[in-house]
């Protein structure tokens, strides 16, 4: 098969498109014949080296997928060749008191797809078939595979862990980003009041277009001030933040009393100088959220095709053809994208 691989840490430059054997699929496993992919930060962290530095090389990167059923490992029943599909990025054992209770972010062998076994930049994958779900008819491929890995996510860390409420105040940070774009649907969706920051005007303008209240350019208005300015020096009552860094520290300040910071990241930085005077004052809350739980994704995929029609839509920037995976990556990388970045597979 066709793939992208790197045989080497390093920038977008090491990932090379070339044939490389097809993968058979093990027991429980489904082969997918993959029609699109999806690019997400985190694999701008496995090629550089800066996460998962033992795994095996050359590898394949990549989280997020779609495409069509093409062969069944032993005792697989569930799905037949044929079948479109989207891929479930979270691993797990699927054993442990974790996986059978629907925890499966708690088991001890979680991970997430293509951080240790090759990922879907490439004609074929093979994952578990309980990592599989029927993609709706509604749904295009490309769709299919710029939703999974942010929608979960976001919709873990606003529901399941900040447990955002009708008319709260929501402060969606990095609003460009896919993680960012999912999120404000999402809030809106619930009957929150969402404030988005970006740092230009085109990807404010995008983020008023999926349901954003207020803007706020961080490059050129200070957040706090404007946060502090939307809502009477009250602050706001959940922050969903994946960016880390100066950022998350300074999130804290815009935080009402009560109020809950929740985040998934830190693709600006590890480390936060926080003024805990704000924490114990306000009563806040800072709550981590790493992905989400499988049953919680089944029911997000719902959204987008209801009898009433789409109450979510996946936000794609723009496609790549597969072999122009670098140039894909160096878009994520300059920050110009808002939405979900996509690389279609012939």
């Amino acid at each position: 098969m066709k793939a992208v691989l790197f045989h080497e840490f390093g920038g977008p430059e090491v990932l090379r498109h070339e044939s490389t054997p097809d993968p058979e699929p093990k027991s429980g496993q489904v082969r997918v014949r993959l029609r699109a992919a999806s690019l997400n930060h985190l694999d701008l962290f496995i090629r550089g080296g800066k996460r998962e530095k033992n795994i095996p090389l050359p590898h394949i990167p990549g989280c997020d997928g779609a495409g069509i059923v093409d062969t069944l490992g032993d005792g697989v029943t569930s799905f037949v060749p044929g079948d479109r599909v989207f891929i479930s990025p979270g691993m797990s054992c699927g054993t442990c008191p974790a996986c059978t209770g629907n925890r499966e972010t708690f088991c001890s062998s979680y991970h997430v797809l293509g951080t240790r076994e090759n990922g879907t930049y490439g004609e074929y994958v093979c994952v578990p078939a309980t990592n599989l779900g029927f993609l709706p008819d509604k749904l295009s491929f490309n769709e299919g595979a710029a939703i999974p890995l942010v929608f979960l996510t976001a919709w873990h860390m606003l529901m399941t862990r900040a447990e955002v409420r009708a008319g709260e105040t929501v402060l969606v940070q990095g609003a460009g980003s896919g993680i960012g774009s999912a999120a404000i649907q999402i809030a809106v969706l619930h009957g929150a009041r969402v404030i988005a920051t970006a740092g230009s005007d085109e990807k404010l303008e995008k983020a008023r277009a999926l349901g954003a209240d207020e803007i706020i350019n961080y490059r050129s208005k200070d957040f706090v001030d404007e946060v502090r300015a939307l809502t009477g020096k009250q602050g706001v009552d959940v922050i969903f933040e994946h960016t880390g860094g100066k950022v998350f520290a300074k999130s804290i300040t815009a935080l009402g009393r009560g109020g809950r910071l929740v985040t998934c990241g830190s693709t600006t930085g590890y480390m936060a100088n926080v003024d805990v005077r704000y924490i114990y004052s306000r009563q806040q809350s800072i709550l981590g959220s790493w992905m989400g739980w499988r049953h919680e994704l089944d029911h997000v995929m719902k959204l987008f095709d209801t009898p009433n029609g789409r109450k979510l839509n996946p936000v794609i920037d723009s496609v790549f053809p597969l072999d122009k995976a670098a140039d894909a990556h160096r878009r994520m990388e300059s920050r110009k994208n808002f939405g979900k970045i996509v690389l279609e597979i012939a």
